[in-house]
């Protein structure tokens, strides 16, 4: 028995199946079937009904599980714990959507650093899946995030959503049939909701799946591209950006996802919201003052 045979006997459990535990462990069925298989074997017990629908837990299985809640939890402390260097009482390894660290990701890290000295701290940027599944395994206690992520340890909060706006290098770029039209990911929300406003469109030529390499990409070559307002607000303010009129405009929520036997030793958890609103405010002012001094004056 060993961790990842634990962790895959959780998974089974808290998603309903071992197809969903597959997905959400980013392997294959077949795998977490041999694993549990062989824990089944070990333990000398079926831990799960199988059936069309999913699998409910025997018996032993309803026995085992506090077992086995029991013996990750040790694991997480004990990695707390030796981790920790002298003089440190609290760690948080961050994990990021990319689009999300240039605002959030950074501003929240720089406010632990500044405010608590004594956390250690590490960041990582990845996908929506790769950020589930480290979550999953212990190798990240946080996330931010474009979803809500469901398991029994982790804590969804809310941060509040972000604005995706048509955006041109040319003040007179059509709103549709743009040859330079740059696709750029957001989420299968995303996805599907562009889908139906933009029926009649082709397929785009270039496609990003982060919003900082197509913006960068996009002030290089020129075009026009759908990206978080945050992020183009700087462009748009020295006037190398400009907002493409009457398009539809888009929004997606922001989540901190959350290891909740982590967590108890992260005290800025409660000021969370002051946190980000503060950060898209010195956003916003930092684009108003390169507007300002982008401004011609008048003779």
């Amino acid at each position: 028995m060993n961790l990842v045979t634990l962790q895959t006997f959780l998974s089974i459990l808290e998603t309903g199946s071992l197809a969903r535990a597959a997905k959400r462990l980013h392997v294959s069925q077949s795998t977490v079937t041999a694993r549990l298989q062989k824990l089944e074997e070990e333990i000398g017990q079926s831990l799960f009904h199988r059936h069309k629908s999913g699998v409910l837990l025997t018996a032993s299985g309803l026995k085992f599980r506090r077992y086995a809640e029991a013996m990750t939890d040790l694991w997480q402390q004990a990695r707390q714990e030796t981790s920790m260097p002298e003089g440190i009482d609290a760690v948080c390894n961050l994990g990021s959507e990319f689009d999300l660290w240039p605002i959030l990701g950074r501003h929240l890290l720089a406010r632990i650093h500044r405010e608590y000295p004594l956390t250690a701290l590490s960041a990582w940027p990845g996908k929506h899946n790769e950020l589930e599944q480290w979550l999953a395994t212990g190798l990240i206690d946080a996330a931010l995030t474009f979803q809500p992520i469901s398991q029994d340890h982790l804590s969804s909060h809310e941060l509040g959503s972000e604005t995706l706006v048509l955006v041109s290098t040319r003040a007179g770029s059509p709103a549709r049939s743009d040859p330079g039209y740059i696709y750029v990911d957001a989420g299968q929300d995303f996805g599907r909701r562009h889908a139906a406003a933009y029926t009649d469109a082709g397929i785009a030529k270039v496609s990003f799946g982060c919003s900082v390499w197509a913006l960068e990409f996009l002030l290089d070559r020129g075009g026009s591209a759908y990206l978080p307002k945050s992020i183009a607000a700087p462009g748009l303010a020295a006037g190398k950006l400009h907002l493409i009129a009457d398009t539809p405009v888009f929004t997606r929520h922001t989540y901190l996802i959350c290891n909740d036997r982590v967590a108890q030793a992260w005290p800025w958890l409660t000021r969370l919201g002051d946190w980000f609103d503060q950060a898209r405010g010195i956003t916003a002012s930092q684009a108003s003052r390169k507007a300002i001094r982008g401004t011609p004056r008048s003779r």
